[in-house]
């Protein structure tokens, strides 16, 4: 399954390196990957395969929530079925 993971915060080293290496521990690959530096904040938007992941979905998300939260960042993942129904016009 796809899905989408945003993280936004201020900037800082190590922020792609910190969060690929987190989804890595969960079999989680990288698709596609696009960030920005604004005004000192950092975003970043991945699409991501969650097909080799042997955990449930929420464990996944509530570990890069904490993962973020450690960091002084915000850091979601969304199925990218309910990420499209949002985004929706």
């Amino acid at each position: 399954m796809k899905a989408i993971v945003t993280v936004i915060g201020k900037d800082q080293v190590g922020i792609i390196a910190g969060v690929c290496t987190k989804l890595a521990e969960y079999q989680v690959n990288v698709l596609d990957i696009s960030q920005t530096v604004m005004n000192d904040y950092f975003t970043m938007m991945m699409v991501v395969d969650t097909e080799q992941c042997a955990q449930p979905f929420d464990t996944l998300s509530a570990a890069l929530a904490d993962y973020g939260q450690n960091r002084g960042l915000s850091v979601r993942i969304q199925r990218e079925d309910i990420f499209n129904a949002m985004h929706k016009i």
